[in-house]
């Protein structure tokens, strides 16, 4: 998966969740992590720039750029569209996939200026309560790349 460490990628598959909805995957939750995960899904929705649209991608709740805006899609899965941001419940913590590099890259500058301790990797944040995760610092990370910006951030990466 693009943007996912080998790590990260292996946890998606573990707990990955048949749910076809975003609304389905919440209810799928026990009732402590489906209050957390729709309280940053909420911080997302409302920061998420024009032009990315809300599903479900690889068994997560996934924001991406519609086929109508890059037909190409996934290079992994064309007939999948190019993911930006997910968010999951995994077995042992709860996650925010970052899939933009400069948004990652602002992110982990941000939480190391606030001199926060999460566990970040390549595009993941782990974290075990909604209280460790700088909800301010998502919802501005959300607000820093267009979709047009995180097209040519992945082309870049595809090039080189």
């Amino acid at each position: 998966m693009a943007g996912l460490s080998n790590d990260a990628a292996e946890e998606v598959t573990a707990m990955k969740s048949t749910a076809a909805t975003p609304l389905e995957y919440l209810a799928s939750l026990p009732e402590d992590r489906r209050i957390a995960i729709s309280a940053i899904r909420d911080v997302i929705l409302a920061n998420l720039p024009e032009g990315f649209a809300e599903t479900m991608q690889y068994g997560m709740i996934t924001f991406v750029v519609p086929h109508a805006l890059y037909p190409p899609g996934y290079h992994c899965k064309p007939t999948d569209p190019l993911p930006f941001a997910a968010l999951a419940s995994q077995k042992n913590h709860m996650a925010v996939y970052l899939m933009s590099s400069p948004q990652m890259s602002w992110f982990k500058e941000q939480v190391a200026a606030q001199q926060r301790k999460l566990d970040i990797g390549g595009s993941c944040v782990r974290f075990k309560r909604l209280e460790a995760l700088p909800l301010e610092t998502l919802a501005a990370a959300m607000r820093r790349v267009t979709v047009a910006e995180h097209i040519a951030a992945y082309e870049a990466t595809r090039k080189q």
